[in-house]
């Protein structure tokens, strides 16, 4: 909470509690303040958990029926009963935007994990809360405004270093036309120091410090678009996960959508780790709404200690993990979304680009069910509500790629995983989301229950960008691109279909040339469609090498080759498949790299029948 909440809480209150049920509470109103929707509200509770802290439940109002409203709490409501005071703050769901959010592990409302439990012990209390800032911390504020500059919403007025990156101090968000700096001052100053005050447009001095707070429920881009000079373009870069089935086949744009549908124990999770780890994005933003509390535990203590490959420093100082886990309170848990987007949204006005990841979105839905059910609305399929499907490109709508005040590129991408029962992809969730996103990487149990990694399943995945970004990959890998990804991608189809026919009648009941075709489909997969996620090599796979790999696997499918049986074919796409896993496993040219690449051209010169392609 901020200062000038801190101190609205301590209003006497000016509702009262009519009804219980579960997390939602039926208030009235007592005073002439009107109830409005969104608008954050604290319960009192005449029975507290713990006597010696005061308890404020935080709330906000879901439904407003006259001078009655329908609130969600946050927190567990136990003692709640009906005559409990009830506090208005005029404020909407918000987060503080400012210096200090990296590297941070917050729950869905922004609060400080681990300083609340520094403060108030492992098991944490309800009803408290701590600063998401932290207002002790000094940061050095250089000044890039002068006094008698004009300034918009979301322009710079000054900036802070933030380990390595640069952090604008911009005008608030919500600032209609143009200010004026009348007052700026340098210095080491703590997030909620007057640095600047500025004089609108009627005339009215306002003061700024280096944090502002904002609705999460609202878009920051959008309203810049109104207000300043943010523009949304045309999505043109691929995001390099450094996964080659995902790079090369399924590519999600910068700026772009995407979902990773997966029953359980197919490597959702491991993936979303991997994409933190290893994208080129600037920021993660990684939340974890309603997973597993062992999930997120590992998260939380497996981050700190990974070395971010890009810098060498630790992975922790450019991610913000954000936990609601399935023990957690579940109207937090539909917040933490929203609060991850945000966040996202506010280094994306910097020029930076964000990666968000939302692990897992069925949880977040789910929350949604129980909120409506609560609320008694008329359900929609499988009781999900009947706006889950709006909610869910409200959601992903919020990314993009857009240019700042300063006319600088920043992009929001946004991956989300989603948990479908029994891995039915005909569930509403997955179906809303599909209807969404434009890159759909489906995992596959049997794929997993294989030992493949990514489990990836390349015969019901699909991408929209891959057509999108032709130009781009023609620009940097090469003109051809696109359409050899696409003969591949109809060669693993054939393979299939050819493996579902020797299913049934053997080997025998194929022809040779249809023997060598699903041979060459399975060597596809082996070599190039899966990672080692546990060699250092292996686990990622930058662009460039990844070109060099695809085009080896390319030439080496399309060869026409002399085999006497299929026995000799068979032996030959196993050899092959061997010596392409260890050049994998090598370091870009170093003498096992090319001495892989010699013995795989050795191999293949005894069975060429000709130069022309298959």
């Amino acid at each position: 909470m901020s200062e000038q909440a801190s101190t609205e809480v301590k209003l006497e209150s000016t509702a009262r509690v009519v009804a219980v049920m579960g997390d939602i509470i039926t208030i009235e109103s007592t005073s002439e303040k009107p109830l409005v929707k969104n608008e954050v509200v604290y319960v009192l509770p005449s029975r507290r958990s713990n006597e010696a802290v005061e308890e404020q439940l935080m709330a906000e109002v879901l439904r407003v029926r006259g001078n009655t409203a329908d609130i969600q709490v946050f927190e567990d409501t136990r003692g709640v009963a009906v005559g409990d005071g009830i506090i208005q703050t005029g404020q909407l769901l918000s987060v503080d935007l400012g210096p200090g959010i990296l590297g941070m592990i917050y729950d869905g409302l922004q609060n400080p994990l681990e300083r609340l439990a520094a403060i108030h012990g492992k098991f944490l209390q309800r009803g408290v809360a701590v600063e998401s800032l932290d207002r002790a911390q000094t940061w050095a504020f250089t000044a890039v405004a002068k006094i008698g500059d004009k300034l918009r919403a979301g322009e710079t007025f000054g900036t802070v270093p933030e380990g390595r990156f640069t952090h604008k101090i911009m005008i608030p968000f919500d600032t209609d036309g143009e200010v004026e700096v009348v007052w700026i001052q340098e210095g080491n100053f703590s997030v909620d120091t007057v640095v600047a005050r500025v004089k609108n447009e009627r005339g009215e001095e306002v003061e700024l410090t280096m944090y502002q707070k904002w609705p999460v429920r609202r878009s920051i881009s959008e309203t810049l678009q109104k207000k300043g000079k943010t523009t949304r373009q045309y999505p043109n870069t691929p995001l390099v996960t450094t996964q080659r089935i995902v790079d090369t086949f399924f590519p999600i744009a910068r700026g772009g959508t995407g979902c990773i549908p997966g029953p359980f124990g197919s490597g959702k999770t491991v993936l979303m780790h991997s994409f933190s780890r290893y994208s080129n994005a600037d920021i993660v933003i990684v939340t974890a709404c309603g997973e597993r509390a062992g999930e997120v535990v590992e998260t939380i203590e497996e981050f700190p200690h990974l070395q971010d490959p890009t810098t060498g420093g630790a992975l922790i100082d450019r991610t913000v993990i954000i936990c609601n886990t399935s023990s957690m309170p579940v109207a937090a848990r539909e917040a933490s979304i929203y609060t991850g987007l945000t966040l996202g949204e506010y280094y994306r006005q910097m020029g930076y680009n964000i990666l968000a990841l939302a692990d897992s979105t069925s949880r977040w839905a789910q929350a949604m069910r129980e909120t409506s059910n609560r609320l008694e609305e008329i359900p929609g399929e499988e009781g999900f509500p009947a706006y889950m499907d709006s909610a869910i490109k409200g959601v992903y709508e919020r990314c993009g790629v857009i240019t700042n005040e300063e006319e600088q590129e920043g992009s929001l991408t946004m991956i989300g995983s989603v948990s479908p029962a029994g891995g039915n992809f005909e569930e509403p969730v997955t179906q809303a989301t599909l209807g969404t996103v434009k890159t759909f990487l489906g995992l596959s149990y049997d794929r997993a229950y294989k030992r493949f990694y990514p489990a990836i399943d390349p015969l019901i995945s699909w991408s929209r960008y891959l057509d999108q970004l032709k130009d781009w990959y023609g620009s940097n890998l090469s003109p051809e691109w696109v359409e050899d990804v696409k003969e591949m991608q109809k060669l693993l189809v054939q393979g299939d279909s050819i493996n579902q026919m020797m299913q049934v009648t053997g080997e025998e009941g194929v022809t040779l040339d249809d023997y060598v075709t699903f041979q060459k489909s399975f060597l596809l997969d082996m070599v190039y469609l899966q990672q080692d996620a546990f060699d250092d090599v292996d686990s990622s796979c930058p662009l460039s090498r990844q070109k060099a790999c695809f085009e080896l696997a390319v030439s080496l499918i399309r060869q026409n080759y002399n085999f006497a049986d299929k026995e000799v074919a068979r032996d030959y796409f196993v050899k092959l498949t061997g010596l392409f896993k260890n050049l994998n496993y090598s370091h870009d040219g170093s003498p096992e790299y090319n001495g892989y690449i010699q013995k795989i051209e050795e191999l293949r010169s005894q069975f060429i029948g000709s130069a022309k392609a298959a």
